[in-house]
């Protein structure tokens, strides 16, 4: 899409809407009248450009993330064991066996005492572990096509390579097929499926609650996906998503001694998973060039406490309940970048509950239903160089955040307004947050960049804390009346229009009365 489509004659300024006006923009717009004192005028003064001046950040190379690196990474010196024992005592498979009656689902999926195959004191193939435990368990049903009938296990100190002599590796779902690592698992080459025996296809998804295979890999581990397939994975339980990455509980961590996992997923494609990817508490994973299409209710999705990831060069598109790409629970110091998120049912890309300084550079967000960047609760972060066009609602929506720094985006034919920033009472959501007066806050520097043909306008702030614009076109406006001032800065605007157009100077458009907190 060529952005120089959508201009007219250059018309430079801005749309800052107050509560009022953006009423007719999103009914029921929350504030938080009854707790707050809104600010009732605001100054409009230049600011110093130097500090505005910012030189691109850099990026991670991502050269070295390749399959040759992958593959030089399997140790096969040692060959491993392989077992079929009970799932229960098993460190890896209490969270599948506990409290609240866990067990009795493998109990009737396997019609007795549940087992599980396990990789144990070294390397195996896939190929060579079907051979070495009973075919009623794991069988080759066609050339280089496995189907596996008990969960398996990557025991501590085992290895476990699924590479291109696999052509499909099937995980049962009838008979409660999962794969769990517990050590070094790679997958090179392959494919591995959900699958419905009684339908001899895929396990497509029919419920939230309905079991389906899935990976899982706790604390400590390596996991290594690159050119391969996985599909028909998930559900609605803990750790049971569809390709999950996740620390194990902290008594349980500190006894094992267990740090955080990690590994790489590079050119791989994944469908019709509950989550395409999930991570809790990962440190430095790396998910590069893959494609996540049509999953049901996020793409890409690292939570709780993850920091360093990598999240690039990836294609993500039709999830069908809520995200593309979601950061969510203190998910920091991250980079996501150069990615395309298009088609998702809500946001395209999401940042969210306290995720700080992370890097979000360079990605085409488009046609979401709802947003296309949105940041929730999550101040510190820096947007460099993004496209988000065409999405129903907002094109960067900003809530309780402040230090978002906007550098050289384009927000363009956005369906509502380019840019959104706006403080909203969480204490009666199903959130259920209690947010200090103080924290309900929202700042933005906005410089370069291109907010054009938005349906509502180029920019709307609710009560801002501050603003600093520079640089930024205003361009192709959807309204007969043009681009204009509205709500509670309106009186201000030649000072604006002076200051950002006619001096190209940067503008700080401050609030006299802060918020503050209504006396008694």
């Amino acid at each position: 899409m060529n952005p120089h489509a959508f201009k007219a004659p250059l018309l430079a300024a801005l749309l800052l809407c107050g509560a009022t006006a953006q009423a007719s923009v999103e009914a029921k717009a929350p504030t938080l009248a009854k707790e707050l004192q809104q600010a009732k005028t605001y100054t409009v003064s230049s600011a110093p450009t130097a500090p505005l001046d910012l030189p691109k950040p850099a990026l991670p190379d991502l050269s070295g993330y390749t399959a040759d690196a992958v593959a030089a990474k399997v140790d096969r010196r040692q060959r491993g064991k392989a077992s079929v024992r009970r799932m229960m005592q098993e460190n890896a498979l209490k969270d599948f066996i506990g409290g609240d009656n866990k067990m009795a689902e493998w109990v009737v999926r396997q019609h007795g005492i549940p087992q599980a195959i396990f990789i144990d004191d070294g390397y195996l193939n896939l190929k060579d572990l079907a051979k070495a435990v009973p075919s009623q368990y794991l069988r080759e049903t066609a050339p280089g096509v496995y189907l596996a009938r008990l969960p398996i296990v990557v025991g501590e100190k085992g290895i476990l390579e699924i590479d291109g002599q696999t052509q499909e590796l099937r995980l049962s779902q009838e008979a409660g097929s999962f794969l769990v690592n517990d050590g070094q698992l790679f997958v090179r080459d392959s494919k591995i499926t959900g699958w419905r025996e009684q339908a001899n296809g895929p396990a497509t998804f029919r419920s939230a609650k309905e079991f389906r295979p899935f990976l899982l890999a706790w604390g400590g581990t390596q996991t290594y996906i690159v050119n391969s397939q996985m599909a028909s994975f998930g559900y609605a339980n803990s750790k049971s998503y569809g390709v999950s990455i996740s620390q194990y509980t902290p008594n349980m961590a500190k006894v094992l001694k267990r740090k955080e996992p990690t590994g790489w997923i590079i050119d791989s494609e994944f469908s019709d998973m509950w989550y395409g990817f999930y991570c809790y508490e990962t440190q430095g994973f790396v998910i590069k060039g893959s494609t996540y299409r049509d999953n049901i209710v996020y793409g890409i999705d690292p939570h709780d406490r993850s920091h360093g990831l990598v999240i690039a060069d990836n294609t993500v598109h039709g999830t069908k309940k809520k995200h593309g790409i979601i950061i969510s629970r203190e998910v920091n110091d991250s980079f996501i970048f150069n990615n395309r998120s298009y088609d998702n049912q809500l946001s395209g890309l999401v940042i969210d509950r306290n995720s700080v300084n992370n890097l979000i550079a360079d990605n085409h967000i488009y046609r979401n239903h709802t947003d296309g960047i949105t940041l929730y609760e999550s101040g510190n972060n820096l947007l460099w160089g993004n496209k988000v066009i065409s999405n129903r609602r907002h094109g960067i929506r900003v809530r309780n955040s402040v230090n978002i720094r906007l550098y050289e985006n384009l927000a363009m034919a956005n369906g509502l307004t380019g840019v959104y920033g706006h403080i909203k009472d969480l204490s009666d959501t199903d959130r259920n947050i209690e947010l200090d007066p103080f924290d309900a806050q929202v700042s933005l520097i906005l410089v370069g960049g291109e907010l054009a043909g938005n349906g509502s306008g180029p920019l709307s702030i609710d009560s801002p804390l501050s603003i600093e614009l520079y640089r930024v076109s205003m361009l192709a406006p959807t309204k007969s009346s043009g681009i204009s001032f509205n709500g509670i800065l309106g009186e201000r605007q030649d000072e604006i229009l002076d200051l950002l157009v006619r001096q190209r100077k940067a503008v700080l458009i401050d609030p006299v009365e802060r918020q503050t907190p209504l006396q008694p």
